[in-house]
């Protein structure tokens, strides 16, 4: 009896999975599979039909302008995402490690730090548009009233502190997520161990050094592999604030940016056909994929190391 019904229930598992591998297919690996096709094609309209081969690639890192563009882009991406790890992985820790400590309205802080991740990102941006409109946004308005008018500028105006800008906004929509993961990581070590670091006079930077950093390696690997993704095909942030052209010149211009502009902009507006446009995809792909790889490699690295 035993047996058989090991059997019966090795059957259903696939039964179970086909219909979330049928939609993964038909949603996210045929249209990987098409984009990479249509990469070696150029021509106008959403299907090009003039066979090229490489020369798509050959123009995007060897031609002007696509050559500029394309390692702009990639500059800048880099850029924003060192930004971004460095703010939500410090930040987002050392909220957690607040949160996590007991006192009057812990709980809710909790709770609230999350409400950020919520919003859409194009409401964020645009609001932070408005805060920051050196004509009537209320941020200079604030470092007036402080006698700080030496730092007044206009914020998305200048590529020194644009991209910046954009990277601190995204890295507050979201930094909910960071404090959720490190949270729920530090939650889960043992309290006994814990106490008796604190018994034997651990203070606060011994017990984050020795214990919880080494138990929450692997929650650090998730978060930044996460950021990775969404950082290097971010998009919305970059229309909702400098327009898909990456304003001003260039210096917000990001991988989710250039494919939009390069795919489905008209030649006056920066577009490059879709033959182009999925050129730069298929790269976004493979820069993504082989950059989740070595992260989960790293992170791998650490924990055989932590383990030994």
């Amino acid at each position: 009896m035993v047996k058989s019904y090991k059997k019966k229930k090795r059957y259903f598992i696939p039964l179970f999975l086909a219909a979330g591998i049928i939609i993964y297919t038909a949603f996210l690996v045929v249209p990987i599979f098409n984009s990479m096709i249509l990469s070696f094609y150029s021509g106008s309209g959403m299907t090009p039909s003039e066979f090229t081969g490489f020369g798509n690639y050959i123009k995007l890192f060897t031609q002007f302008p696509f050559k500029e563009r394309f390692f702009g882009a990639f500059g800048n991406t880099v850029k924003f995402f060192l930004i971004v790890t460095l703010i939500q992985n410090v930040l987002g820790f050392v909220i957690a490690i607040m949160v996590s400590r007991k006192f009057a309205g812990s709980k809710i802080f909790r709770r609230i730090s999350f409400l950020p991740t919520t919003l859409s990102v194009l409401a964020v941006g645009f609001l932070f548009s408005l805060i920051l409109n050196p004509i009537w946004g209320f941020f200079d308005k604030i470092l007036e009233a402080m006698g700080l008018e030496f730092l007044i500028k206009p914020w998305l105006g200048i590529p020194l502190t644009a991209l910046p800008i954009l990277a601190i906004v995204v890295s507050w929509q979201f930094m909910g997520e960071s404090v959720l993961f490190y949270t729920a990581g530090i939650d889960a070590i043992d309290s006994e161990v814990l106490e008796a670091a604190k018994i034997d006079g651990a203070g606060l930077l011994a017990e984050v050094r020795y214990i919880i950093l080494p138990s929450i390696r692997p929650i650090i690997g998730i978060v930044t592999i996460l950021i990775f993704v969404g950082d290097f095909t971010q998009f919305d942030i970059v229309y909702a604030m400098s327009t898909s052209m990456g304003n001003p010149s260039y210096s917000t211009d990001l991988f989710g940016s250039l494919f939009y502009r390069t795919a489905f902009s008209s030649l006056e507006r920066g577009g490059w056909g879709m033959g182009m446009g999925a050129a730069v995809a298929t790269i976004i792909f493979l820069i993504v994929s082989v950059g989740v790889l070595f992260w989960l490699y790293v992170f791998r690295m650490k924990g055989v190391s932590q383990s030994e």
